[in-house]
């Protein structure tokens, strides 16, 4: 028969921790350290059900992060128990909720569920400001009402909840900080040699249509999506009087223009971020061809990487296919035909197939950021 918790002593009770804990310190997605550490809280006061309460941004309404045995609710912030104990930051035992006047009955009428004790705690953030609360129901004890010793054990959960929330959050705004950065430091290297931030939008956007399409995942679909507006970032380095030649190259100035590939590449490899060094790869890696005639290293087939290969692709497509104040585009089906030369030389053949297949795809984008002069 399994044990009540108040009937652990203190080894038994740090031995469940560590299970939790154990389990917690394997997973990487927030979500789920929430859902473990929402079921460590259930079971270190044998609640019936745990919920996680989370704060919104715009501090007027608290939303269910977590929730044993119920969809995900939203409700406004002052609402119910919980409510009540985010606006006054106090804890709260309630015995039976039902005599209770700051009960709000709706959920359970909705969900045939009875709720009967009840023990909320809030969370706060590093500054002391409330970002949520942690919630048990239905004390499975003897007595059916939870006390001070479940309410101390409690606090162990919300705490490890609120500083997962907190490092959520913060991480999020990083790495939102991160895309903001390499977009605009991707415009930044096109408007020097005459192209528009759509530009980079559309290559962007191309690449991860393709990346999907040959079956990567959509986490690595939107890292090469984030970090491909960097393919041209070594163009910074490379003097206007060749960036924008109107004719062609001499041998000379060809060198220097191919330069950008190593350039960008040497200006970013160094960073330990997942999306810089994608963009390292991107910048390294997006003139190489599938038949080893490209540059800067003449690497082949799949020793370029998955995201040099496709936004190769995407890169050719898109400046082929927009106009420039110095050029009029080609027309599709020059282009198409261009492609269909290409497949097996320029470019991956397999990436070429998955192109055509979803050419609607690409033609949608490229409608939808037009350039305008």
């Amino acid at each position: 028969m399994k044990k009540h918790a108040r009937s652990l002593d203190a080894n038994e009770i740090l031995q469940l921790i560590f299970v939790y804990m154990t389990e917690v310190s394997s997973l990487r997605n927030y979500d789920d350290v929430i859902i473990v550490l929402a079921n460590m809280g259930r079971a270190l006061t044998s609640a019936d059900r745990c919920t996680v309460w989370v704060v919104s941004d715009d501090k007027k309404k608290i939303w269910t992060k977590v929730a044993h045995g119920i969809e995900s609710i939203e409700l406004p912030i002052d609402s119910g128990v919980v409510g009540k104990s985010i606006i006054n930051g106090e804890k709260i035992i309630i015995d039976d909720v039902y005599l209770d006047d700051r009960f709000n009955q709706e959920i359970d009428r909705k969900t045939g569920y009875l709720t009967k004790s009840m023990m909320v705690i809030p969370m706060f953030d590093n500054d002391d400001e409330i970002i949520g609360a942690f919630q048990v129901i239905n004390s499975t004890s003897e007595t059916g009402v939870f006390d001070r010793r479940d309410m101390e054990r409690l606090m162990l959960s919300s705490t490890y909840a609120a500083e997962t929330i907190v490092s959520a959050k913060l991480t999020q705004e990083i790495e939102e900080t991160q895309k903001e950065v390499v977009f605009t430091m991707g415009a930044i290297g096109e408007s020097r040699s005459k192209e528009t931030g759509n530009h980079v939008k559309r290559v962007a956007e191309y690449s991860k249509i393709l990346a999907l399409a040959c079956g990567l995942p959509m986490e690595q679909a939107e890292l090469l999506k984030a970090a491909s507006p960097m393919h041209d970032i070594g163009k910074i380095a490379i003097p206007d009087a060749v960036l924008n030649k109107p004719g062609r190259f001499d041998e000379e100035e060809r060198v220097i223009m191919d330069s950008h590939a190593e350039l960008g590449f040497g200006m970013i490899k160094n960073s330990k971020r997942p999306l810089l060094k994608a963009a390292a790869i991107v910048a390294y890696q997006h003139h190489e061809k599938w038949d080893g005639s490209g540059y800067p290293r003449g690497l082949k087939e799949e020793e370029i990487h998955i995201f040099g290969r496709i936004t190769a692709l995407a890169d050719v497509f898109d400046a082929l296919g927009s106009d420039r104040c110095y050029k009029k585009a080609w027309e599709d089906e020059k282009i198409f035909t261009l492609f269909k030369e290409e497949s097996g030389k320029h470019f991956d053949p397999k990436l070429v197939d998955l192109f055509f297949n979803h050419l609607d795809k690409f033609l949608d984008v490229r409608d939808k950021f037009k350039d305008e002069f």
